[in-house]
């Protein structure tokens, strides 16, 4: 499942992480993740449009999800 953020100034933004070591401290271990090669983010934008394309962006523990919500 795709699951698109939205920013500040009200955009749509997909979340990338570079390593998962990065996802863990940047999302928490619970974080649901997959491996996608990066020529497969324009089939992704296709079937969920996003304005832009954040990398390893740490995420504050409220706004955390996990495999369990």
């Amino acid at each position: 499942m795709v699951n698109l953020r939205t920013t500040r100034d009200g955009r749509s933004a997909l979340l990338a992480y570079s390593a998962l070591d990065r996802l863990h401290t940047c999302c928490g271990d619970e974080q649901p993740w997959m491996v996608l090669p990066t020529t497969a983010l324009s089939k992704i934008n296709e079937s969920h449009p996003f304005d832009r394309l954040l990398m390893d962006v740490m995420i504050p523990q409220r706004e955390r999800r996990s495999v369990h919500a």
